[in-house]
C-alpha cells in the first residue's frame, strides 16, 4: 500500500510538472532542433576542414634535408686521408607538374563550397522536417481534444436514451446503440493516444525527450506566405541542393584538369654542399664542393596511368553533371506537387471553416432537438453526431496538412529574415 501511495504521488507530481511546463512553440522547436542536429555540426566542421585543406593543397611540398658522408675510407675512417672524402649537407625541393598546386587548391575550395551549401540545405531540411513533426503532433493533440469533447456529448446521449427508455418513449436498442458508440469512441481515443505518443517520440529525435513532453501552443503560428509558383521557380536555381551539385561539378572539372597535369613533367631541385678536411700535396687546404642538380619526370608511357586517370576523371564529371540535372528535376517535381497541394488545401480549409464545420454542428443540434421532441429517430441523431465528429477531425487534418505543404514550399523558396548559414 505504501508503494502504491508513493507511486501515485510521483505520478501526480510528474503530471503537475508537465502541465506547468511552458508550451512548446514551433519557433522554439526549430531552434532546439538546429542546435542539437549532429549532422549540421558535422557538415560545418567538414566545411571548415576543407577550407583549411585548400590552403595546404596550394602550397609546395616541404623541402628535404640531406646529411651524409661521401667516400670515407673504410680502413681508417679518417676524414682527411683521401681528397674525395666529404661531409655533405643538401636540400631537395619538389615542384609538381604544371598548375597542379593551383588546380588542387581550387578543387578543394570548391568541395568546401559544396559542404557550405550542404549546411544551408540541411538547415532548410531540418526546419521543414521539424515543422512537419511538430504539426503532426499538434494534429494528434487536437484530435484527442475533439474526441474527448465528442465523448462527453455521446455520454449525454446515453443518459438521454436511458431517460427516454425509462419513460417508455424509446426502446432498448437505442440505449445499446448509444453505449456502443460511446465504447467505440473510447477505443478511438486510445488509438489516438497511441499515435500521439509515437509522434512525440519522433519530435523527441529533434528536440530531446525533455522538451518533447511539453504541451504545444494551442494555436499553429503563421508561417511566412510562400511566393507565387513562378517566383519560386525563378529562384530554384539558387537552392542549396543545386549549389551543392554545381560545386561538385566544378570540382569534377578541376579533377579532369588536375589529371591532365600529369602529362607534364614534375621536377626536383637538389643543392648539396660538401665539406672536405685536410690539405693538398702542395700544402693548401682542400676546397669544399657545391653541387646543383635538376631531376625531371619523363611521362613517356601514359597509356596505363595518365590516360586512365583522365578517363576516370571525365566519367566522374559526367556523373556529377547527370546528378545535377536529376537534382533540378526533383526540385521542379517537388514544386509542382507541393504548390498544387497547397493551393487545393487552401481552398478546402476555407470551405470547411466557412461551410462544413458550422453546418455539421447545426445538423447535430437540429437532430438532437428533433429526437428530444419525438420528431426524429435515434439513427439520424447518431449519424449527425458522428458526421460532426468526422467533420471536425477532417478540418483539423486539412489545416495541418495545409501548413505542412506551406513548410515544404518554404524549403524550396527559402525564407526572408532567416539565415541558411545557421550561425
Amino acid at each position: 500500500m505504501h508503494k502504491r501511495t508513493m507511486a501515485g504521488i510521483f505520478l501526480s507530481l510528474l503530471l503537475i510538472s508537465v502541465e506547468a511546463a511552458e508550451p512548446l512553440a514551433l519557433a522554439e522547436a526549430e531552434r532546439l532542433a538546429l542546435e542539437r542536429d549532429a549532422v549540421l555540426a558535422a557538415l560545418k566542421a567538414e566545411a571548415r576542414a576543407l577550407r583549411e585543406a585548400a590552403v595546404a593543397d596550394g602550397t609546395l611540398p616541404d623541402p628535404r634535408l640531406k646529411l651524409g658522408a661521401m667516400s670515407v675510407p673504410v680502413d681508417t675512417f679518417d676524414l682527411d686521408q683521401e681528397p674525395m672524402t666529404q661531409l655533405q649537407v643538401g636540400v631537395q625541393q619538389m615542384f609538381p607538374p604544371g598548375d597542379t598546386l593551383a588546380i588542387r587548391s581550387r578543387r578543394t575550395a570548391r568541395l568546401a563550397a559544396a559542404r557550405e551549401a550542404a549546411v544551408a540545405e540541411r538547415i532548410r531540411r531540418v526546419r521543414r522536417d521539424v515543422r512537419a513533426d511538430w504539426l503532426e503532433t499538434f494534429y494528434w493533440d487536437a484530435a484527442e481534444r475533439v474526441v474527448r469533447e465528442s465523448r462527453e456529448l455521446f455520454r449525454q446521449l446515453v443518459n438521454i436514451t436511458q431517460a427516454h427508455y425509462a419513460a417508455g418513449r424509446q426502446n432498448q436498442q437505442d440505449v445499446t446503440r448509444a453505449q456502443l458508440e460511446l465504447g467505440l469512441l473510447d477505443d478511438r481515443e486510445i488509438r489516438i493516444q497511441t499515435m500521439r505518443e509515437r509522434q512525440r517520440a519522433r519530435l523527441a529525435k529533434w528536440i530531446g525527450g525533455e522538451h518533447a513532453g511539453r504541451p504545444l501552443t494551442p494555436e499553429i503560428p503563421p508561417l511566412p506566405e510562400p511566393p507565387a509558383r513562378a517566383d519560386i521557380a525563378a529562384v530554384l536555381g539558387e537552392h542549396p541542393v543545386l549549389k551543392v551539385a554545381d560545386a561538385r561539378v566544378a570540382a569534377a572539372e578541376d579533377s579532369v584538369a588536375l589529371a591532365r597535369q600529369a602529362y607534364r613533367p614534375g621536377w626536383m631541385l637538389d643543392v648539396t654542399y660538401g665539406f672536405r678536411d685536410g690539405r693538398n700535396p702542395n700544402g693548401t687546404e682542400r676546397s669544399d664542393f657545391i653541387s646543383a642538380m635538376v631531376s625531371l619526370d619523363l611521362p613517356l608511357f601514359t597509356g596505363n596511368r595518365q590516360d586512365r586517370r583522365v578517363a576516370a576523371a571525365r566519367r566522374r564529371l559526367d556523373a556529377a553533371t547527370d546528378t545535377r540535372v536529376e537534382r533540378r528535376r526533383e526540385l521542379v517535381r517537388m514544386l509542382e506537387a507541393d504548390y498544387a497541394a497547397w493551393t487545393r488545401l487552401t481552398e478546402r480549409v476555407d470551405y470547411y471553416a466557412r461551410h462544413l464545420v458550422p453546418k455539421a454542428a447545426e445538423n447535430a443540434a437540429a437532430a438532437l432537438h428533433a429526437y428530444q421532441s419525438d420528431t426524429g429517430d435515434f439513427t439520424q441523431l447518431m449519424r449527425a453526431r458522428i458526421t460532426e465528429l468526422e467533420t471536425r477531425l477532417q478540418y483539423v487534418r486539412l489545416h495541418v496538412d495545409h501548413i505542412k505543404a506551406q513548410a515544404r514550399l518554404l524549403y524550396l523558396a527559402g525564407e526572408d529574415g532567416k539565415s541558411d548559414r545557421g550561425e
